[in-house]
């Protein structure tokens, strides 16, 4: 069990990423998964082009937005990968906690999937970013330029925002405006270093 860690998940769009940086400011040290996660992916391309095929190299790269489009329609394909990557994230997120419980501080390991990967992580503190799916649906839709099929294909890939925000030891709220959401984790952050007291 890590005593320290509190992840920070939510769902896709939910404004995750906005969150972890003004958690950042607020004076939390963060452990990021996606950036792990996209390093462990370009440190596996020989991985990749086994399983998947050449097609998903380009200039040298992994095409994650092709990988992407490839495994969210295609839910086996999805969990090839994810037995390709996820025990690789989690080695190196384990080694970073590692390296800030010795700080015997509050710490956030911001990680996507959390829920969808149940008792992967011995964590028992969660912040869940809260946003509902018609938000969650429009910000994709914009942010990626998908279609709305394509888009709820993606929101219905992870479990539903609901669940999670029943789940949450913490909840943010981010349903309106940026000094909405500063106001959101102030009080948060608030609320974390008052239980840890």
């Amino acid at each position: 069990m890590f005593q320290y860690a509190i992840v920070l998940t939510g769902g896709i769009a939910s404004g995750k990423s906005t969150v972890s940086s003004l958690m950042a400011l607020s004076g939390f040290r963060i452990i990021d998964a996606d950036a792990i996660a996209h390093e462990v992916l370009e440190n596996s391309k020989a991985q990749i082009v086994e399983h998947f095929g050449e097609e998903f190299i380009v200039q040298g790269r992994v095409d994650r937005k092709k990988l992407g489009a490839l495994i969210f329609a295609d839910k086996p394909k999805r969990l090839e990968l994810e037995s390709i990557v996820h025990p690789k994230i989690k080695e190196q997120i384990e080694e970073e906690a590692q390296e800030q419980e010795a700080f015997k501080k509050p710490y956030i390991i911001d990680i996507p999937l959390f829920f969808e990967r149940e008792g992967v992580y011995k964590i028992d503190k969660v912040i869940v970013v809260y946003t509902p799916q018609k938000i969650q649906l429009e910000r994709l839709v914009k942010r990626e330029g998908l279609s709305e099929k394509d888009a709820m294909a993606r929101i219905n890939a992870q479990l539903s925002i609901e669940s999670k925000k029943e789940r949450a030891t913490f909840l943010i709220d981010n349903s309106k405006d940026l000094r909405h959401l500063q106001n959101e984790c102030e009080r948060v952050k608030e609320e974390i270093l008052n239980a840890c007291n």
